[in-house]
């Protein structure tokens, strides 16, 4: 590691270490008022709902009256959240077992959420991966552009397009501190080179992308009644963290955000649906704050629209 490189890295847990940890949650919600979450009537969609931040918040949906349906890869866990919910006296969720790291199971579950002729009135793209080896699929992407980034616009553009989320719908994109560090760039959103790929630098460009993804969205589909949000949940203790990160888990363990701390702003996103000032922000802890943190990632040759573009050739031949 080089001097600037350590200096960068201390500037950086400098900077948000209190803000993003369980510390600058307690503080701040010292002044937030009770906001009611009333979800009866509405039907959501929580993507990587098994565990974490999307269990808590899909819990959270069904204590507010929603009807939820829960996606995940893992049939076993999602049982386990029915489970956890019918015993509290929850009405229990509907799930969809789907690996959204693959383009075709991805298009397999938008086609049954369109056949069950359900409006989608909440639909959360809270599952993320940050993957510490180059995995490949089997359709020739890396694993965490798709889970992290694609497959949310493949399925938030195929719902859009088949009208299954309604004028007053709702869409919420969890997002990432990761994203603060670099600019919108598509060239290292898909690394299939194992001499090129780094798992955290890869999870930082997706999580750009999705911040510039969600303010394209606002502009396109605002006009249409539907609403866009990308919020930031804080650094919670999730297994991801603990897979992926564990020297920083290791560090920060006893300040970590819980579940409940770090799904909080989308919760009171969905029940609130605040105003929003145009161009590029990121929901944090109840507020909008900037998008960038550091004057660099302003600065791209890239734009939403070749964002998008880039991510239309990666669904070339699906439909949509």
């Amino acid at each position: 590691m080089t001097l600037q490189q350590l200096k960068k890295i201390v500037a950086f847990y400098g900077r948000f270490t209190l803000s993003f940890t369980q510390i600058g949650f307690v503080f701040r919600r010292l002044f937030w008022s009770r906001a009611a979450t009333n979800f009866h009537g509405q039907h959501w969609v929580v993507t990587g709902a098994s565990g974490g931040l999307g269990r808590e918040m899909a819990m959270a949906a069904l204590r507010g009256g929603a009807t939820v349906t829960a996606v995940a890869r893992s049939k076993e866990k999602l049982q386990q959240l029915v489970a956890d919910a019918t015993a509290v006296g929850l009405a229990a969720p509907q799930i969809e077992q789907c690996d959204v790291a693959l383009v075709a199971d991805t298009q397999l579950l938008l086609e049954r959420l369109v056949a069950s002729n359900q409006k989608i009135d909440v639909l959360v793209n809270n599952v993320g991966v940050l993957n510490d080896d180059l995995i490949i699929t089997q359709e020739g992407k890396e694993s965490s552009f798709v889970t992290n980034l694609l497959s949310h616009y493949q399925l938030t553009e195929g719902l859009l397009a088949r009208n299954v989320i309604p004028r007053g719908g709702l869409v919420i994109n969890v997002t990432s501190g990761g994203g603060y560090n670099v600019p919108l760039m598509t060239a290292p959103l898909n690394v299939v080179d194992l001499k090129k790929y780094n798992g955290v630098a890869a999870y930082g460009f997706h999580k750009r992308a999705q911040m510039v993804l969600t303010n394209f969205w606002r502009e396109k589909y605002g006009p249409m009644g539907v609403d866009f949000y990308v919020m930031h949940p804080g650094w919670a203790d999730t297994a991801g963290v603990q897979r992926s990160l564990p020297r920083f888990r290791k560090i920060l363990a006893p300040i970590l955000r819980d579940a409940h701390s770090g799904a909080d702003t989308a919760i009171w996103l969905a029940a609130t649906r605040p105003s929003q000032s145009p161009g590029e922000n990121v929901w944090f802890d109840r507020k909008a704050r900037s998008a960038h943190a550091y004057p660099h990632t302003r600065i791209s040759n890239e734009t939403a629209q070749s964002l998008v573009a880039y991510l239309d050739s990666h669904l070339q031949g699906v439909a949509r």
